[in-house]
């Protein structure tokens, strides 16, 4: 059989190309003789600038230091093509995982400004950012404030860093703004979210970030409080992406909002990879309802059904109904036993996943 191994990354576990190898390990444990074919993917979130970078093998790797999400500095890697993009990565310099601890309210995007800045100084002509992982649910001002934005109260002074500050917003001053590159910022977004509501930014992923029942909704008011005064798009699909970040830079920077995982899929090659496959394992941290809004594994389902190509899941969890598009499912937690045996040694539970994975599939 011919077997495409294609995950996302397993967030804060695994890389995108470690959780190919271990699947692809398990699987040829029990089918040495198929020809496996590794393709780690990504879809705007952590592991976008590997997959370009696996991709794009004359793009030079940088590393530019910046202030964290909670002001810690952290060590923001992204890439220069030779045609001058940059590629960047919110997750690199704004990530969850780069929190000491949650602070829904005060977490920023600070960082993610920094880089860009960097990269510009550097030359880059064309900036493609993925947002995904973030931290913070403040429309992105921390990064155009690293920018040159300056945000003010009714009573002139200038707001502290985070989204709550929003509520107090009164004056946006974009005199100091950095002009966006010739070649325009591409936003790859891993969610379909608008701004604010229901299904916008707060409260759909306000929850993961720490944020309790009394501060979702102080969230999405201040957000709307943001919109009101940047105008914009703020019912785009994926402008909630990052906390707001996509919507934030598409109306104060001009930047264009595009599904990542289709984009990076496109990039890497997934068609021609699907064309000539019989199987497709990928895999997520959690698979559940949100996996199929534009994230890796919901686009990927939708291309292998299209090559009529048989998908096969291996998540940390899976969590409610499996879709009928899924050929079988395996949960990393179910094999090991329990969250923190899957969380300390993930690599050996996803091999044992493409292992089991390769005994419930039908040869074809």
């Amino acid at each position: 059989m011919r077997v495409v191994v294609a995950p996302d990354s397993f967030k804060g576990s695994a890389t995108a190309g470690e959780a190919a190898r271990a699947l692809a390990r398990g699987w040829q444990a029990h089918r040495p003789g198929d020809d496996v074919r590794l393709l780690p993917l990504a879809d705007g979130g952590e592991g976008t600038v590997d997959a370009f970078a696996a991709a794009m093998p004359d793009a030079e790797r940088r590393t530019t230091v910046v202030p964290g999400p909670d002001d810690r500095p952290v060590d923001a890697a992204w890439l220069l093509r030779p045609d001058r993009t940059a590629v960047l990565e919110l997750a690199q310099s704004s990530g969850l995982p780069l929190m000491a601890s949650p602070d829904p309210l005060g977490a920023h995007t600070y960082g993610l400004g920094v880089v860009a800045r960097a990269a510009l100084d550097a030359g880059a002509t064309r900036l493609v950012i993925g947002l995904g992982g973030s931290a913070s649910t403040d429309g992105g001002t921390g990064a155009l404030r690293a920018l040159g934005l300056r945000l003010h109260d009714d009573q002139g002074r200038e707001l502290p860093l985070g989204g709550a500050a929003l509520a107090q917003l009164a004056r946006l001053d974009t005199t100091d703004v950095m002009p966006p590159p010739p070649g325009g910022v591409h936003l790859l977004v891993d969610v379909t979210a608008p701004l604010t509501g229901p299904a916008g930014a707060a409260a759909t992923y306000g929850p993961q970030k720490g944020a309790g029942p009394a501060e979702v909704p102080l969230l999405d008011a201040a957000l709307g409080r943001f919109a009101d005064l940047a105008g914009g798009a703020p019912d785009q699909p994926g402008a909630g992406a990052a906390g707001g970040t996509a919507y934030g830079l598409a109306a104060l920077w001009g930047a264009t909002i595009t599904p990542g995982a289709a984009t990076i899929a496109e990039l890497v090659g997934l068609a021609d990879a699907l064309a000539g496959a019989d199987v497709v394992l990928t895999g997520e941290g959690r698979f559940d309802e949100t996996s199929l809004t534009g994230k890796v594994v919901g686009s990927l389902l939708d291309s292998a059904a299209s090559a009529g190509v048989p998908v096969a899941v291996a998540a940390g969890q899976v969590s409610g109904p499996v879709p009928r598009s899924v050929a079988a499912a395996v949960s990393l937690v179910e094999l090991a036993g329990s969250v923190d045996a899957a969380l300390n040694d993930p690599t050996r539970w996803l091999a044992e996943a493409g292992e089991a994975l390769s005994r419930r599939l039908p040869r074809r």
